[in-house]
């Protein structure tokens, strides 16, 4: 926070000046900065003095240290969950943002005065007035993404939606959170609190590291997926670093081989260029040894080789394909494994080729291609990109982001659907289709006709019946390749349908045809009521609302919209239902006439006791103390009343309950660590019984199983429901299903069984 104080040509002496005498403000308690982070502060300060330039005015310096020195003397700043400091988090979260990414100006200054908007001490108004709409902007979202984060060190589900809301506002609040995640990823290594730094790094690889691949933030990519690696299955990080490091030397020697006879033709063709090789990231290997199955040692793409060109912008391409030339006159390539985006970049900018050729000893070797400037932005991404004027790509990144908002926005979209389909768009690749006219468009791949046509307007899309690709005319759900002409062909007559859903792959053809459908099933129903109404009118009919609503329960309608969509689709006849609403008008009529009334001395009251003082169902208190949600115990690991728990939220929406130690739990949290909810058993078990899995292992002892099944027999609230046994060479292993109230009792049943002679083993599956 404290990189603001001088960023002009000041004497360092006044420099210097000035920082210390913000220190001697804002360290009134001495205890809230170590000795350490003193020297930590003036180490960081130093570097963003250098990396700011002239990016902050002498004016904003000067107002920053005033409201840097007010949030100091009032004690508002507080540590988070680790310990961290907030100036020293935010001095850490601004280098990387500066060094690594290349924001300066407003975005260091958002981010060193985000802490003090959000203790109280300056407000968005008093931003706006002082350091202008673009400070605001992102000290706006970088406070709202705070926010959420207060209970929690990770997102919990329910906040995913207005998480992504607030990156989808200014996309330097992504770039900036993305940094601050990576710092906080760096500095939690040795920390004591193992839950919530299992939580961050989880977030890590399925949040952060796919936005960074979007935004083109390769190399903080592959850092937020080895941290997080690292921290989530150590063990796994550290067997395929050391592996690494072993076979480190052969593989110099095979990089230095490869390149060498590259580095003498690249320099007679006079190209000025930098050739390297570079080893994949840790969490890259582990992908390839969980996709091919195999082991360490049966991955050999270990490694990629970089070439990067010299060259003046209006000979950018021919040189890369001069380069990529050579490479391929040299080692025979793979036509498969060709990435051209020289001719096409991707939407974040990134411009490179990328080839796979067989090197020496039959071993394929990855070789990428690009300029000195391409280098840059697939080093720093957007940032990087948005200082190069005339490059192509803004306007696909600016669609996604639309995208994204439009899918965020419309409050009757399926939010889980909506973070799975969210987080493919992150990583999909693309295709490249044109229009008759000549007109490129880029879609996610697998997209089919359907998506393309709302891809260029959601009415085209509403009237669509087909297209013509290259030609030929296709149906709505076919795929679309690189390359493709489309003409989409419409009807007047056509409407979206329900099944569209299956057909479409992205989410803003999704929406769209949500929204449509929500309208059509709207006019519908309004249609519906209308004629009921003028039917009542007409035959002189008084409507009763209660008599209609008993009516329609009758019928066997759980809703009234269900009630007025089969009047609006013809499969329920307005006149019949008048019938049956004056039949039902009658029968409540003459049921009241028939009503006995008798006095309270001969009424004598038959009740059922029921017994209250325990829940006939378990409650089970779902997230934040919500109680009464509905929920399914996972068949997978069953859990049982008193087991640590964890609910789960399904594609459908409803909420599984798996036990903490379940076996899938780990890849679970692995791929879709949002949907985690908090869950814990309240209330007491009484009255409801769960089946539970015991396996047996011991000597096959004759009075055995005699033994076994009269101990369960005798526990009260616990019964045997099945029984298998296998014998062999003297030992036996079996199952026992049984159905138990809670943990308690079947700790206790445990620990009975265990006392069985011959008995060896019990445990739970």
């Amino acid at each position: 926070m404290l990189l603001i104080y001088n960023f002009t040509n000041q004497k360092k002496a006044i420099f210097t000046a000035e920082y210390y005498d913000i220190i001697d403000y804002t360290m009134k308690e001495k205890t809230f900065f170590t000795a350490t982070e003193k020297r930590e502060l003036a180490v960081l300060y130093k570097k963003l003095y250098k990396l700011a330039g002239e990016s902050i005015s002498k004016e904003d310096i000067d107002k920053l240290k005033k409201y840097l020195i007010s949030g100091g003397t009032e004690k508002k700043l507080k540590r988070n969950n680790f310990g961290m400091n907030p100036v020293i988090r935010d001095l850490q979260t601004a280098l990387i943002v500066a060094e690594e990414i290349g924001m300066k100006g407003a975005a260091l200054v958002g981010i060193m005065l985000h802490e003090i908007v959000k203790s109280g001490v300056l407000s968005l108004d008093e931003v706006k007035t002082e350091f202008g709409n673009d400070v605001a902007s992102i000290i706006k979202g970088l406070v709202k993404t705070n926010d959420l984060y207060t209970k929690s060190p990770a997102i919990e589900s329910e906040n995913f939606r207005n998480l992504l809301l607030s990156f989808a506002e200014d996309m330097r609040v992504i770039l900036i959170m993305i940094a601050d995640r990576v710092n906080v990823m760096r500095r939690i290594k040795d920390t004591d609190n193992e839950e919530d730094r299992l939580k961050v790094a989880n977030e890590a690889a399925y949040l952060y590291a796919p936005l960074a691949h979007k935004l083109g933030l390769y190399k903080l990519k592959s850092e937020l997926e080895d941290l997080s690696l690292k921290y989530t299955r150590k063990e796994t990080y550290y067997t395929i670093k050391e592996k690494l490091n072993e076979t480190k030397k052969s593989r110099d020697k095979y990089i230095a081989a490869f390149i060498e006879p590259i580095q003498k033709k690249v320099s007679e063709a006079g190209l000025k260029f930098d050739i390297k090789g570079r080893t994949k990231s840790i969490h890259s290997i582990w992908n390839k040894i969980q996709k091919q199955k195999t082991a360490f040692e049966n991955i050999y793409d270990l490694f990629a080789i970089r070439i990067i060109i010299d060259s003046e912008p209006d000979k950018e391409k021919q040189e890369c394909w001069q380069a990529y030339s050579i490479v391929t006159d040299m080692y025979q390539p793979n036509p498969k494994r060709l990435r051209d985006w020289l001719s096409i970049p991707k939407s974040n900018g990134y411009e490179s080729l990328h080839i796979t050729v067989m090197g020496p000893d039959g071993k394929w070797v990855e070789v990428q291609i690009r300029t000195r400037r391409m280098d840059d932005i697939a080093e720093r991404g957007l940032a990087a990109h948005w200082r190069y004027k005339g490059v192509k790509g803004e306007s696909g990144l600016d669609e996604w982001l639309t995208s994204v908002r439009e899918a965020l926005e419309n409050s009757d979209s399926d939010s889980l659907k909506m973070m799975d389909q969210f987080k493919m768009d992150l990583y999909e690749d693309e295709v490249f289709v044109f229009t008759p006219k000549g007109d490129l468009f880029k879609l996610p791949k697998g997209a089919t006709v359907l998506d393309f046509a709302f891809h260029i307007h959601s009415k085209l899309g509403s009237k669509c019946i087909g297209a013509r690709v290259n030609g030929k005319n296709v149906q709505l759900k076919q795929q679309l390749n690189s390359g493709d002409q489309v003409e989409i062909m419409t009807s007047n007559t056509q409407t979206p349908k329900r099944d569209w859903l299956k057909i479409v792959t992205t989410s803003k053809a999704r929406t769209k045809i949500r929204q449509a459908l929500k309208e059509m099933a709207a006019t519908q129903l309004d249609f519906a009521k209308e004629t009921l109404e003028r039917k009542f009118k007409n035959r002189k009919i008084d409507y009763d609302e209660g008599v209609m609503m008993r009516l329609i329960k009758r019928l066997g309608y759980k809703v009234v919209t269900e009630f007025y969509q089969a009047i609006a689709e013809g499969s329920l006849e307005v006149n019949d239902v008048l019938d049956r609403y004056l039949e039902q008008q009658k029968r409540e009529n003459e049921s009241h006439e028939e009503v006995t009334y008798r006095s309270a001395e001969g009424y004598n009251l038959q009740q059922q006791v029921d017994d209250n003082n325990g829940s006939k169902e378990d409650v089970l208190v779902i997230d934040q103390d919500l109680k009464g949600i509905e929920f399914k115990l996972a068949k997978c690991c069953n859990p049982i009343y008193g087991d640590d728990v964890f609910g789960f939220v399904t594609v459908s929406g409803g909420i599984k309950v798996h036990r903490t130690d379940c076996p899938n739990a780990d890849q679970m949290r692995d791929r879709f660590g949002y949907r985690f909810v908090k869950a814990r058993w309240a209330g007491k078990s009484q009255g409801t019984q769960y089946p539970i899995t015991l396996r047996i292992v011991g000597h096959d002892d004759i009075g055995i199983v005699t033994n076994i099944t009269s101990i369960i027999s005798k526990e009260n609230d616990i019964s045997l429901r099945a029984i298998g046994i296998d014998s062999n060479d003297g030992l036996f292993s079996g199952t026992l299903t049984i159905m138990v109230g809670d943990t308690g009792r079947l700790e206790a049943l445990i620990k009975k069984l265990r006392t069985v002679k011959g008995v060896k083993q019990v445990s739970r599956s």
